[in-house]
């Protein structure tokens, strides 16, 4: 019996894990709006195939979660650049996104995260294609 509760333990912490890290997720519209008011950028923390295969949301900036993590190649100059703006994320499903936003968030940046691109597009914002190098 205790092996039961503790296997339905894990796989209710395994199922709700990526939610807990993913945060609270902002509607598309108001990210928008952040990002249309000066406020705020937009950044997509897909990788570049994900870039390429389904488009990007229009406004934002293409730096992976992978750079965050490792070199930050890409990420520094703009963490730089945009230190007083709120950091809107998104990537595929919104996991991603809250996983660099709780990043971020450790190192005193404001974010938010917006979800998936689905939401984004879904919510007929605009869009453009990325050609794979």
């Amino acid at each position: 019996m205790k092996l039961l509760i503790i296997v339905t333990i894990v796989v209710i912490a395994l199922l709700l894990a990526p939610r807990l890290l993913a945060g609270e997720i902002i509607p598309a519209q108001d990210a928008a709006d952040r990002v249309k008011a000066g406020t705020a950028v937009l950044v997509d923390v897909r990788e570049p195939a994900e870039w390429a295969d389904s488009g990007v949301a229009a406004p934002a900036a293409l730096l992976s979660l992978s750079d965050l993590r490792g070199e930050r190649t890409q990420w520094k100059t703009f963490l730089e650049q945009n230190k007083d703006k709120e950091l809107i994320l998104y990537c595929r499903s919104g996991n991603r996104s809250g996983i660099a936003a709780n990043i971020l968030e450790k190192e005193g940046f404001k974010v938010a995260n917006a979800g998936g691109f689905k939401h984004w597009a879904g919510a007929g914002l605009p869009v453009r294609q990325i050609k794979q190098d």
